[in-house]
């Protein structure tokens, strides 16, 4: 009984991993289709947002990387050594890059979760961690 069990449990197995699709049909490319609608979220972020006390993010296209593909430009701290420009990508949740400090998400907020004080009234907001966020009217 039990082997007659184990021979039922394989087929229903084998069944389910049949390939119906046309060979001659193209797979869809579902990473690509997810790239792409990050990408179109993101690509609206392009601009200058500013922050508290001269601090600023400067978004643009990195062309030559292809689309999703953005540079950062950053003053992120007073000091001269908190600027630079860094090499972001799209994802599900905002543009991942690498700073000295570490990797980060830069996501979408409000004034409130940047944890700003002087930036608690504003609606459209680009969020790095709490304590660094930027802004537009």
């Amino acid at each position: 009984m039990e082997k007659a069990a184990l021979a039922l449990i394989a087929v229903l197995l084998l069944s389910g991993c049949s390939n119906t699709a046309s060979p001659s049909a193209p797979a869809p490319d579902t990473a690509t289709e997810q790239h792409q609608s990050h990408h179109q979220l993101t690509d609206k972020w392009i601009g200058r947002w500013i922050g508290v006390e001269g601090l600023f993010l400067a978004i643009s296209k990195d062309e030559p990387a292809g689309p999703g593909h953005y540079l950062l430009e950053m003053q992120y701290g007073l000091d001269a050594d908190q600027r630079g420009t860094f090499e972001g990508q799209a994802t599900a949740e905002g543009i991942r890059f690498n700073r000295e400090d570490g990797q980060h998400l830069l996501r979408a907020g409000d004034g409130e979760a940047t944890g700003m004080k002087w930036l608690l009234e504003k609606e459209d907001c680009l969020i790095v961690k709490t304590g660094e966020g930027y802004c537009r009217d």
